[in-house]
C-alpha cells in the first residue's frame, strides 16, 4: 500500500502487541521489525532493524502500567525513528496514561498530562492518535494533530444487537455527574433514557453513592464509564442501582480497563452481571468471568489508513 510516494511502517513497544498485531492484520501489512529491551539496571532500549528512511511510521504504545517503562518505551521509539530520517511519525496511543493529572486541584500541583504532551513532542513525534482521553481539553496540551477516536460506536453496535428483544427494558446510567454529556451522547445513539448516580467522593480511589436521579427499576442498566481503574465507584454506583434503585441487572462498559489494585476481586463479588471493555489495555492475568474484551482494531486499522492516506479521519468521530 502506496500513497503520496511513502510507504508505510507500523512499529509496537511491548505494551499492547497483540493489540498492533491484530492492527497490521486489518491493514493488510506485517508488524515492523524491532526489539524492544531493558538494560539489567532498568534502562530501556530500542533496537530497529529494517529501514524507516522517508516511511510513514506508526508507533503502536499504550502507555498503561508500567506506566513509566511503557512511557519510556514510547519515546525512545519515537528518537529512533526520528534519528533514522522518518517521512512522518504518528504516536499511536490506543490508553493514554497521566490523562488524570489534566489540572491543578490545589496549590502547587503539576499537570502531568501536559508534562507527557510535551515530551512526546519534543521526542518527535508528528501527531497523535488516541482513544477516549479522560479529558478532551489534553488534545490542547499537544503543539502537533491530535485525533482522539471514540470508543463508543464499539459499544453502540454491542448492545444494539444485544438487547434488540428487549430495547424498552434498558437505560444507559452515568456513574457520577461528571460523565454525564458522554453517558447523554451514548443513550442517545441507542435511544434509550438516561439516569445518573450522584457521589459524593471523600478522597482518592473512594467514593461515596448519595442518590440515583432517575427511576431505574425493573430496567437492565448499563453503566457507562471512560475507565475502570481501582473500581471501587463502579461497584458502589452498581450495589446502589440494584438496591436502592431496584434496577433488573447492571452490566457496566468503560474504553479502559486499568483494574489496578483490588479491582479483579471487586468486579467479581459485585452486583455487576458483566463488564465490557476496550483492549486499548492488554487483559490482566487475574480476572474473572464478568469481563470481558471488545475489540478496537477495525477502528485503529480504519484511522491509520486515512491518516495515511491523507483523507479525514472525522467519520470515525460520529
Amino acid at each position: 500500500m502506496i500513497a503520496h510516494g511513502k510507504d508505510i511502517k507500523i512499529f509496537c513497544g511491548s505494551s499492547n502487541q497483540a493489540l498492533a498485531l491484530d492492527i497490521c492484520k486489518k491493514i493488510g501489512t506485517s508488524l515492523g521489525e524491532a526489539e524492544v529491551g531493558t538494560f539489567s539496571d532498568g534502562e530501556k532500549y530500542v533496537s530497529i532493524y529494517e529501514t524507516v528512511r522517508g516511511s510513514d511510521v506508526f508507533v503502536i504504545q499504550s502507555t498503561c502500567s508500567p506506566v513509566n517503562d511503557n512511557l519510556m518505551e514510547l519515546l525512545i521509539m519515537i528518537d529512533a525513528m526520528k534519528r533514522a530520517s522518518a517521512g512522518r511519525i504518528t504516536a499511536v496511543i490506543p490508553y493514554f496514561g497521566y490523562a488524570r493529572q489534566d489540572r491543578k486541584t490545589k496549590p502547587r500541583d503539576p499537570i502531568s498530562a501536559k508534562l507527557v504532551a510535551n515530551l512526546i513532542t519534543r521526542a518527535g513525534a508528528d501527531r497523535v492518535l488516541t482513544m477516549d482521553l479522560h479529558a478532551n481539553q489534553i488534545q490542547g496540551f499537544f503543539d502537533i494533530p491530535v485525533d482522539n477516536l471514540m470508543g463508543s460506536p464499539v459499544f453502540v453496535n454491542h448492545f444494539l444487537e444485544k438487547y434488540k428483544d428487549c430495547h424498552d427494558e434498558v437505560m444507559v446510567v452515568s456513574p457520577d455527574v461528571g460523565s454525564v454529556a458522554r453517558a447523554r451522547a451514548f443513550a442517545q445513539k441507542l435511544d434509550m433514557p438516561l439516569a445518573i448516580v450522584d457521589k459524593r467522593r471523600q478522597k482518592a480511589n473512594s467514593s461515596e453513592v448519595m442518590n440515583i436521579i432517575g427511576d431505574v427499576r425493573g430496567k437492565r442498566v448499563i453503566l457507562l464509564d471512560d475507565m475502570v481503574d481501582t473500581g471501587g465507584s463502579l461497584c458502589h454506583a452498581a450495589q446502589a442501582l440494584v438496591e436502592i434503585g431496584g434496577a433488573k441487572s447492571v452490566t457496566a462498559c468503560a474504553s479502559h480497563g486499568v483494574l489496578s489494585g483490588p479491582a479483579v476481586e471487586r468486579i467479581r463479588n459485585s452486583a455487576l452481571d458483566e463488564v465490557l471493555f476496550l483492549n486499548t489495555i492488554p487483559a490482566k492475568a487475574e480476572t474473572c468471568d464478568k469481563i470481558k474484551y471488545l475489540s478496537v482494531a477495525p477502528m485503529f486499522a480504519e484511522a491509520i489508513e486515512r491518516i495515511y492516506e491523507e483523507i479525514s479521519v472525522s467519520k470515525l468521530f460520529l
